[in-house]
């Protein structure tokens, strides 16, 4: 995302960072603030445990820092393993075979910002809108938990 974006790393003010795979402290906003070697002052948040919709919820805290903070590019960084959920089903669970299948690991980074400037920045998108809703009786239709035995996700058949 940093070299499709073209601009210095310094450039980047704030670091948003989610993802399900685990949770832990220092988390892993910090370990990409270090690796990448930016500004020790650069602004960090760590998402964790927002499941599916982490992907329209990080973009639009990032598109709301970006427009509250005149000049703010945002690195977005959402990664996955689920590997750390495989395990067999029990008798009570067999839907964790479903999530299993459903879902895989990835990653995708951008970066996000508002008022581009038009001599060293060239937008490949434009973020309109993102949001989100409670559904009614959705309540435990995936769940997921942090437990001794890992992370373990369950599915209801009717997931909205």
């Amino acid at each position: 995302a940093i070299k499709e974006w073209g601009q210095p790393k310094s450039k980047i003010t704030h670091v948003v960072f989610c993802t399900t795979s685990g949770v832990d402290m220092p988390g892993a906003d910090y370990q990409l603030t270090k690796l990448l070697g930016l500004r020790p002052s650069v602004k960090r948040l760590m998402m964790y445990q927002q499941g599916c919709f982490a992907g329209g919820t990080v973009l639009r805290l990032a598109k709301d820092l970006a427009e509250n903070n005149r000049g703010a590019r945002v690195l977005v960084v959402c990664s996955e393993i689920t590997a750390v959920t495989f395990r067999g089903p029990t008798d009570t669970h067999l839907d964790s075979l479903v999530g299993q299948a459903l879902f895989g690991d990835g990653a995708a980074a951008v970066i996000i910002g508002s008022d581009p400037d038009p001599a060293t920045e060239r937008p490949l998108f434009q973020l309109v809108s993102a949001a989100q809703t409670l559904l009614p009786d959705s309540h435990g239709a995936i769940d997921g938990h942090l437990r001794e035995v890992g992370l373990t996700f369950h599915l209801l058949k009717d997931v909205p």
